[in-house]
C-alpha cells in the first residue's frame, strides 16, 4: 500500500469522522438495533398430521430415532435449534424433529403453524460460521472468504482470507482473530474483535514503493442479523495498524459486508 504523504499516522479526528461514516452506513443497512428478549416462548402444542414423525436423541440425521408419533397425536414444541426442534409427547417423551416433518402441524384449533426463524437459544447453538464478504480497504477493494468456530455462545474464532483489488495498489491480507458477540441471543447483535496476521500490496504505479509483507493488527466493531435458520448478515468497520518492517508503521480503514451460512 502507498504511504502516505503527509505523516504515517492519520489525524485522529479524521479517523473517528470515518469510523462514523462507516458505522452510520453499517446501522442504515442493518436496521435500527433493538432490544430482543432472551426469554423463549411458551411450549406450543400441535397436531400431527404428517404420517408419522420420528424422534431423535440429537439434533442430527446421524441420530437414532428412538420413537415414532403417530398422525393425530399431540405434541409440544419446545425449541429450536437451525432446522431441528426439540419436542415432546403427551407421554413425556422428549426427542429431536427435523422441521420438515413439522411444517404440516397444527394447533388444535386448527390453525396452520409457521415455524419460525432461529430461536435466541438456536442462534447461540451453531458451531461453525462460513463468509463470503466485499468492502473497501483505503483505496482499493476488498473481497473474501471468512471462517469461524464458535469456543463459547459469544466468543468466536475467525479466520480472513482476502484480495485487495485496486487501481493504485493490490495485495491481500490474512488474518486470524477473536471476535466477542454482544448479547449473540438477540436477532440483530454487536460484535467487536482484534486480530493478526500478515499483509501484502504490489503497487500499480512507479512512484509508489516496492512490493512488501508486513505483519498487521487489528481492532473490529460491527453489527451481525439473522435473516434466516441458515443465513445470517454481517457489517463491520476495521482499523488496522501495519508494521512496516523497513520503515514507519502505517493505519489502514477498512469496511465490509457479509453474508454468512451457518451450521
Amino acid at each position: 500500500m502507498p504511504a502516505r504523504n503527509t505523516s504515517t499516522t492519520r489525524s485522529p479526528y479524521l479517523r473517528i469522522e470515518t469510523m462514523l461514516r462507516t458505522l452510520t452506513a453499517i446501522f442504515l443497512l442493518l436496521g435500527t438495533l433493538t432490544c430482543i428478549s432472551a426469554q423463549a416462548g411458551e411450549p406450543l402444542q400441535v397436531v400431527v398430521l404428517d404420517p408419522y414423525v420420528d424422534l431423535r436423541t440429537g439434533p442430527g440425521r446421524g441420530f437414532p430415532a428412538t420413537y415414532s408419533v403417530p398422525r393425530g397425536a399431540t405434541i409440544l414444541l419446545l425449541r429450536q435449534r437451525t432446522d431441528w426442534i426439540k419436542v415432546r409427547t403427551d407421554r413425556g417423551l422428549e426427542g429431536w424433529v427435523h422441521r420438515s416433518q413439522l411444517e404440516q402441524t397444527l394447533t388444535p384449533e386448527g390453525t396452520t403453524v409457521a415455524l419460525a426463524g432461529p430461536t435466541p437459544q438456536s442462534r447461540t447453538e451453531h458451531k461453525w460460521e462460513a463468509t463470503i464478504s466485499a468492502g473497501g480497504f483505503d483505496d482499493a477493494s476488498l473481497i473474501g472468504v471468512s471462517g469461524a468456530y464458535a469456543l463459547t455462545h459469544a466468543l468466536q474464532v475467525r479466520v480472513d482470507a482476502w484480495q485487495m483489488p485496486g487501481q493504485i495498489f493490490n495485495g491481500w491480507v490474512a488474518t486470524v482473530g477473536l471476535e466477542y458477540i454482544i448479547k449473540p441471543q438477540w436477532r440483530i447483535a454487536p460484535v467487536i474483535g482484534i486480530g493478526g496476521g500478515r499483509i501484502q500490496y504490489n503497487p500499480n504505479a512507479l512512484d509508489y514503493p516496492t512490493s512488501h509483507t508486513d505483519n498487521t493488527a487489528y481492532f473490529s466493531i460491527g453489527l451481525r442479523e439473522y435473516l434466516s435458520d441458515r443465513f445470517l448478515l454481517q457489517g463491520a468497520y476495521r482499523s488496522y495498524k501495519e508494521f512496516v518492517s523497513h520503515g514507519d508503521n502505517q493505519e489502514w480503514d477498512a469496511w465490509l459486508v457479509g453474508f454468512t451460512y451457518f451450521f
